[in-house]
């Protein structure tokens, strides 16, 4: 029998590192934002996930740029995560975040190489101080992204993400921190595990959506 636990334990790392998708999406109404969120937990271990939540306004018009609220939930082990907007790790809008402290840092990032990513002006994330926090187990946060809907891929071509149907996201784990944890800026080491799968962002429509962000905002 235990070889037949080794090999089962090897498939799902396989599956891990190659970008099979291993878990599944819900909805959620945070209570603490207000929100109702689209959800997906994304295992980047055997026994670990990490959560990622997006919320949309409605109504949207077609193919305009419009912001998104992001919610992640990342156990506090976890060096840092990072979501890629349109499914990939180039050509795209990514959110990079880890914990320092009490607090947590929020990086936006663009690669157009399998390269450490640099930062990015094309895409900001305004965090909330409701629903950010870290604890003995977690972190959290909570942001408004104005950018991370919009972008131009590898092509050249002008992307936007479908608010009333299903998208390609991906992510980026690793156990390692960053070199200067303090600093949205700082340097990390590139990925132990990665991820891709298809997120529903219809299920994450709020009406109330501009009036929630300005009151989580402050």
């Amino acid at each position: 029998m235990c070889w037949i636990f080794v090999a089962l334990w090897a498939a799902a790392l396989v599956g891990l590192a190659s970008g099979d998708p291993v878990s599944g999406a819900s909805v959620y109404h945070d209570p603490e934002t207000g929100f109702t969120f689209s959800q997906y937990n994304v295992m980047y271990s055997l026994s670990e996930t990490i959560t990622f939540r997006i919320a949309v306004p409605s109504p949207v018009t077609a193919n305009q740029p419009y912001d998104a609220v992001l919610q992640v939930v990342a156990p506090i082990d976890v060096g840092w995560a990072g979501l890629a907007w349109g499914g990939q790790m180039t050509y795209n809008p990514l959110a990079v975040s880890w914990s320092n402290g009490n607090n947590v840092v929020v990086s936006s990032r663009f690669a157009t190489q399998h390269a450490a990513p640099p930062t990015y002006s094309g895409a900001t994330y305004s965090v909330f101080k409701t629903g950010t926090h870290v604890n003995r187990t977690h972190f959290q946060y909570t942001a408004k992204c104005t950018g991370c809907t919009t972008f131009t891929n590898s092509a050249g071509t002008p992307t936007t993400i479908n608010p009333t149907g299903t998208n390609r996201l991906a992510f980026g784990y690793s156990s390692s921190r960053p070199n200067n944890p303090s600093s949205n800026t700082s340097s990390f080491p590139v990925h132990d595990v990665y991820n891709y799968w298809s997120q529903d962002f219809s299920s994450g429509a709020n009406t109330a959506f501009a009036s929630l962000a300005a009151k989580n905002l402050g």
